[in-house]
Order: C-alpha cells, then structure tokens, then sequence
C-alpha cells in the first residue's frame, strides 16, 4: 500500500479535526500510506471527489449543515463505484442513523469520541477491501475479454499458452518445455512459468473440472490469477492459499480445479513445491532413473475456504528433470477402455533419459496418441517439464 498513498476523504465539519486526524496518522501520512483530503459538509466533499477520481475511502459524519452524512452516502451512491467506500461517523447510540447509512451502503462505521486505534483498524480493513474489489473488477474484465465465439477463444487460449520454444534462451540454467492438446477447441487445462527474481523460476500446471468453453474462462481466471498472486508471493503454499479463496466466489457446485505449483532456485537447485490435488509429477535423474515426488497432501482449489497447504522441499540436481502433467495423460483411454496410466509414464522415462527436454515432452504425447488408437480422446493433455542445469553464471 505504500508504494501509492491511498486517498482519504475527511467529511466533518469540527475545526479541530483536520488538525487531529493529521497529528494521529502523521506516520501513515509520512511513510506515504495516507493522504488525507478535507470537507466541511457533503456538498463540499462532492466537489472534492469529482476533483480527485483516485480515491478511495470517504470518513463522514452523519451531522453536518448544508448536506448531512446520510444525504452525501446516497448521492455517493449514484456515482456507482465500487473501488470508492464509505465509512460513517455518529454519536455513541445513534444506532438509527448508524442502521439507516449500513442500509444505504455504508461499509462501516465508528462512533464519537473516535478510537483512533480503532479508526486506524477500520481504515486499513477497508482499504484492504477496496483492493480486492479493484482485483477481482480487473479479473472480471479479463474474463470478459474472452467471452467471445469458440474460434476467438481457441486462438487466444493459443496464444496465453507459451507454445513457441525454446524460451529464456539465453539463460543455460534451466530448460523448459510445453505443450498442450484440447479434447475440445478449448481446454481447461493450463501451464504457465516466470522468473520471480533472476535466480528463481516459477512455474504452474493445471487442470480445470471440465472441458470446452466454460473450462476455458476458468482457466484463464486461474492462470491469471496465480501469475499475479504468485508474481507477488514467493511462497508457493502461501500463494495457493490466497488464489483458492479468491477462486471460491468465481465457482460453482461443479467447477474446480487441481494446480501443481513449484519455485525453482536456478542458483542452489532448491525446489519449493504446492500440490493443489494435482497429479504428482516425476523426477527423472541424470542417471536416467525416475521418483515421483513426494505427497505433501493438499486439496483441489475452488471448493474449500481457507483450506490448508503445505510447502515441499526437493534438490535437484545437475542434469536433474521434473516432469508435470494432467490426468488427460494417466486417463488416456485405448479402445477397450484400458487407461495409460502411471505406470507407462514412468516406462516411457526411463526408456528415454537422454532425449532432449523437447524430444521427450512430445515422445510422451506421441506414446499417449499411439496407445489411444482410435479412441476418442476426452480429456486434455498438458505436459510441463523443466530441467535444471545448475547456475553457470548465464542471466
């Protein structure tokens, strides 16, 4: 929050209050957190927000000559913003005018005397919110962008999809590689990877309930919010936590979705790993031999507020490979209903340890097709592989 003040308009029209809210909050102010805007009745604050678009909370006394509180929350309604909350002030036991601003849109209130401690707690909740609104607004705008026909969602799932590799090619650390069929024009399943910092990559792999077009805006809803969340937190446990509670609201009965999430130190070879009831992946040795991760436990996202995740820790070493898929590789069916299942994954591997990252990812698609037959395939296949070749001092 500190790196842009937040806006906070005063509305009251004691003297001394300007004096005082600046005193109270002078760290707040200091450090750039608050920024403070003054009126002496409603119709003056209307000129003020009209004046400053950005902000973001508006402090009123419900008591004030010319527009009182109450006649300044309902036209603050008209202006129909949802980034712009409003906290009133009253008496101690003005519990009528208290019920009627929360019925007419209030967010909160305090009462005279002010707490300014409680104050304090009051304006950084709703600032907090404001900031929430303001991400799922923009997640909604994003989601609105792809609500077109299926061909337009196919060629943008196409192109939020990495399919052009090799990337990071001037980076000898690491290699990744990716790929992705639908069962459908459009798929519910997902990859994504990024450099949190120059030693550390982040990647993701996914699979939405579903396929087909509703799969596909929750997919991209999940993508973006993962890259955004995890763009901002280093922790992999601690960023499914927050992308499944802010997934919930966005799911219905029947609409979830498994995410395996990992961090990758390009420097040390430490992985951090989050397994949202995703397949586990396998690590394939240099020596050619195959593991698969260990089970740190973890529910599928969407369904569970607050649910609980665990962090892994696994090194890699030189020359060391993850290898992550959906279960669109595992339940791939042949004609009489026998599935792929882990077991030829892990064969293919270890047949195949010296093909290149490349070579292998599509190897395992190819393995999938031949043992599929003419079997219809219902379910999207996504492979996400990534090899770690130690730090050599390449950026």
């Amino acid at each position: 929050m500190n790196s842009k003040s937040r806006k906070i308009l005063i509305v009251d029209d004691e003297p001394d209050l300007q004096m005082l809210m600046l005193q109270k909050f002078r760290a707040k102010v200091r450090n750039r957190e608050y920024e403070f805007l003054f009126a002496e009745n409603g119709a003056e604050a209307l000129e003020r927000i009209s004046e400053n678009h950005d902000l973001s909370l508006v402090l009123s006394d419900i008591n004030m000559p010319k527009m009182d509180g109450l006649t300044l929350l309902n036209e603050l309604q008209k202006l129909n913003r949802t980034d712009l909350k409003t906290v009133m002030v009253s008496a101690y036991g003005d519990m009528e005018n208290i019920r009627t601003a929360m019925n007419c849109g209030a967010y909160d209130f305090v009462t005279k005397p002010i707490d300014f401690t409680d104050l304090e707690k009051t304006i950084d909740k709703s600032l907090k919110e404001i900031q929430h609104l303001l991400k799922i607004k923009e997640m909604q705008e994003q989601l609105e962008a792809l609500n077109y026909d299926l061909d337009m969602a196919a060629r943008i799932q196409q192109k939020i999809l990495h399919q052009e590799f090799p990337v990071f090619s001037n980076d000898n650390r690491f290699e990744i590689f990716a790929n992705m069929i639908a069962a459908k024009q459009v798929g519910g399943d997902f990859y994504d990877f990024f450099k949190y910092d120059d030693e550390h990559l982040a990647f993701f792999i996914g699979d939405v309930a579903g396929k087909g077009m509703p799969a596909a805006i929750y997919m991209a809803v999940c993508r973006t919010m993962l890259k955004a969340i995890g763009s901002e937190v280093f922790d992999p446990a601690e960023c499914l936590f927050k992308v499944n509670n802010m997934l919930i609201p966005e799911s219905d009965i029947s609409t979830f979705v498994t995410v395996f999430y990992g961090v990758l130190n390009l420097k040390t070879g430490e992985l951090n790993y989050c397994n949202g009831g995703h397949n586990l992946p396998y690590i394939q040795k240099r020596d050619g031999t195959v593991t698969e991760l260990e089970d740190i436990g973890g529910l599928l996202m969407g369904k569970f507020e607050d649910a609980p995740y665990q962090k892994g820790v696994v090194m890699l070493s030189e020359g060391d490979t993850i290898v992550t898929f959906t279960d669109g590789v595992t339940e791939a069916e042949d004609e009489e209903g026998g599935f792929f299942d882990e077991e030829r994954v892990i064969e293919f591997l270890a047949k195949n340890p010296d093909k290149s990252l490349g070579s292998k990812v599509k190897g395992l698609f190819l393995e999938v097709m031949k043992f599929s037959g003419a079997a219809i395939q219902s379910d999207d296949i996504t492979v996400l592989a990534v090899s770690y070749h130690q730090d050599q001092g390449s950026k």
